[in-house]
């Protein structure tokens, strides 16, 4: 497997580079693309690690080096939040970025699969979709919105909070990537029980949890380190299923036939090419039923604002 990160001298890039690196299958080749100088340092750094994975690092303003051959790319390139900052703040910056790499991407790796890290994810999905149909070459099974990230917070909060085994917890994550549009399925956690006002507390800190690590930097940026890992799980899940190893399910956000909306966060078995299947997600309790409703407006808005963007 040839997997690309494309943004990979920023906060997220470096994490996830490292992790990869570390722990993609032996005889794997990692390429490094960020428009910073500092990126083949960045690959010369990680090459001193011993592991059986080939790495390279490319800067500048066209990534078609670090794109060649690539099976899996994964895009984290953009600018950050900052304190105040909402996602929706990052649009017209990350669009851009987004709607030039996923271009490119569709020139030099075609058939590769896409996982986009950047934010505001709810709407630069759209957009490298929609950059996609027009080149022509738009596999909906291929391009995957990364919230990754808002699955482990939810298992790490609720093991904190009922005092279990991390092992213990699976907690599936439907929706979108920011806000209200995050949406826990609390009431699917085998073996614990939640009152009514730990399913809202808990919903709201995972919803909120990243403006918890903005406020926490005090300006020094946002959730790099977490996301770092966050990607590198769906990432390697991905090319795990890509070698042929079956059963592997992760929550992302897709273009796949949902009842709510054009793009949706669920349960995806993932395959050799990518999409498999599209889960169900279950029964919801009431509550998750009221708040899945009520953020679809909001959702929906998120991805006809990437369209547009795209169709100028």
């Amino acid at each position: 497997m040839k997997v690309a990160v494309l943004g990979a001298a920023g906060g997220i890039g470096q994490a996830l580079a490292l992790l990869l690196k570390t722990q993609l299958p032996a005889g794997s080749d990692l390429s490094l693309y960020d428009i910073a100088p500092v990126t083949p340092g960045v690959a010369v750094d990680l090459s001193h690690i011993p592991t059986d994975v080939t790495i390279a690092g490319f800067s500048g303003t066209d990534p078609t080096e670090a794109l060649v051959g690539a099976d899996v790319v994964l895009i984290s390139a953009g600018v950050a939040r900052k304190p105040g900052m909402d996602r929706s703040d990052l649009f017209n910056i990350n669009a851009g970025i987004i709607k030039n790499l996923a271009a490119k991407c569709a020139e030099v790796c075609p058939n590769a699969c896409i996982g986009i890290i950047t934010n505001p994810v709810n709407t630069t999905v759209p957009i490298a979709a929609e950059v996609l149909k027009q080149a022509g070459v738009y596999d909906k099974r291929k391009l995957f919105g990364i919230t990754t990230l808002d699955v482990i917070r939810s298992e790490t909060f609720v093991s904190a909070l009922k005092g279990i085994s991390l092992a213990d917890v699976e907690v599936p994550v439907i929706g979108g990537h920011s806000g209200v549009t995050i949406l826990p399925l609390l009431s699917q956690v085998k073996g614990v029980e939640f009152t009514a006002e730990e399913v809202v507390a808990l919903t709201a800190r995972i919803q909120n949890a990243g403006t918890e690590v903005v406020e926490a930097k005090a300006g020094g940026g946002s959730a790099t380190l977490s996301m770092g890992q966050a990607a590198a799980r769906f990432g390697l899940s991905l090319v795990r299923a890509l070698q042929g190893e079956k059963g592997i399910v992760e929550c992302t956000y897709v273009d796949g036939g949902s009842e709510h909306a054009t793009f949706f966060a669920q349960p995806v078995l993932l395959g050799k090419n990518g999409v498999e299947e599209v889960l169900a997600y279950g029964d919801l309790s009431e509550f998750e039923a009221s708040a899945r409703d009520a953020m679809l407006e909001e959702l929906k808005a998120n991805i006809t604002l990437g369209e547009e963007f795209v169709a100028g």
